[in-house]
């Protein structure tokens, strides 16, 4: 299905479902309005406390997350994944996998530089010329092999380094779980070299096939969304604090993230975007599901 319509789709799917929502709040409203201004104090000073200040479109992202979830994900992405997988020889995806990662080298050392770590940034150059040459253009990494490991940075890391908070948690059709700030330096990281000479074709390739490498590890873990009380929760705590641990380089300031915590963050924050994954262990659950 062209991407384009799917997301018309998901706009006129989630439109309706708004103004349904919309109109059965009003109703509610009408029904159950404090009959004092006391009473109506306090149910708005309730209101404030039960929200979250990092998501103010809530309504709208847990509809665009379900239409994600119940729609694209169960009849697009998870079935073309599997036959993915079922297909492809493992050598294949990996050597493929690999030469999509290798294009974002240089990006990852522009953005290392960015950020002051001038020897992470040196990593990168030198995966990025070893891997292109000897690597048979990216297919086999060989520089890991050498002990140069990949060292990912993203623009959007860089502005959390330079101080600029995230905006408001963004629920995207497709795209999956963003903000303005991962948003924007998606959108600038893909104006690096080489990425910026590929054309549509290819571009579209090396995104899906990040995008099916990312959802196929996450097969066997799909119970941990249906079993959470919150799903929608879950995932928002995840993902906010995913970005804190890359963006303070496994540090969150005056408190230190669990290694146990940090085990979905990447596995969810790649559930429909097309970045690398992480493993990590897995976290426990608060009596709530978040």
């Amino acid at each position: 299905m062209d991407i384009s319509k799917s997301l018309i789709v998901g706009f006129l799917v989630v439109s309706s479902l708004l103004g349904g929502c919309a109109s059965n709040s009003a109703q509610e409203q009408a029904v159950q309005q404090p009959s004092t201004s006391q009473e109506m104090g306090t149910a708005e000073q309730a209101a404030v406390d039960t929200s979250d200040p990092r998501d103010p479109l809530e309504p709208v992202n847990r509809v665009v997350w379900d239409f994600n979830w119940e729609v694209l994900d169960a009849y697009i992405l998870r079935p073309v994944t599997v036959a993915y997988v079922t297909v492809m020889p493992q050598f294949a995806r990996t050597g493929l996998f690999n030469a999509a990662q290798n294009l974002e080298e240089p990006a990852n050392l522009t953005n290392n530089l960015l950020q002051g770590k001038v020897d992470d940034g040196l990593d990168s150059l030198a995966r990025f010329l070893i891997n292109s040459t000897v690597g048979l253009l990216g297919t086999i990494d060989v520089a890991s092999k050498i002990g140069l490991d990949r060292k990912e940075e993203q623009f959007g890391e860089t502005l959390g380094v330079w101080g600029i908070e995230t905006g408001p948690f963004l629920m995207l059709p497709f795209l999956g779980p963003s903000d303005p700030r991962s948003f924007t330096g998606d959108y600038v990281d893909g104006f690096a070299f080489p990425m910026s000479l590929l054309d549509g074709g290819l571009n579209f390739a090396r995104l899906g096939i990040s995008i099916l490498e990312t959802r196929a590890q996450l097969l066997d873990q799909e119970a941990q969304i249906e079993q959470a009380v919150d799903d929608y929760a879950f995932l928002k705590n995840a993902y906010f604090e995913r970005l804190e641990f890359r963006v303070t380089d496994g540090k969150s300031g005056d408190k230190a993230i669990e290694e146990e915590q940090l085990d979905d963050f990447a596995d969810f924050e790649a559930m429909l975007e097309g970045t690398d994954f992480e493993e990590y262990e897995e976290p426990e659950k608060d009596d709530d599901g978040s």
